[in-house]
């Protein structure tokens, strides 16, 4: 089984910054993928960012410029940060790991999610 240990989210006045980790630990032997999505209120959840075990990015078009994904491979951990909050980035984010485990099975995971509220 694979754990991920999410922090970062809070109340932030637009314009403000905020860096969201997600931490895995467990029967892990590589992590193949990291993402971030987030899901509104009323909206279906949608990929934010992702970053691939060589270190390839991408983004949703409308945190590009603002938001920067990364992985610390040592730690099994993926931050976001996001600069230049704005109200509609309101929502509970939560990261995704796909995950080869010892013995070889590959499986994907959730985070429980943390709340990103954005005031303007």
């Amino acid at each position: 089984q694979v754990q991920l240990v999410e922090s970062g989210g809070g109340l932030v006045q637009a314009g403000g910054s905020l860096r969201l980790s997600c931490a895995a630990s467990g029967s892990i032997f590589s992590i193949n993928y990291m993402g971030w999505y987030r899901q509104a209120p009323g909206k279906q959840r949608e990929l934010v960012a992702e970053i691939t075990s060589g270190g390839n990015t991408d983004y949703v078009e409308s945190v590009k410029g603002r938001f920067t994904i990364s992985r610390d491979n040592a730690k099994n951990t993926v931050y976001l940060q996001m600069n230049s909050l704005k109200p509609e980035d309101t929502a509970v984010y939560y990261c995704y790991v796909e995950v080869r485990q010892t013995g070889g099975i590959v499986r994907g995971y959730w985070g429980k999610g943390t709340q990103v509220t954005v005031y303007s």
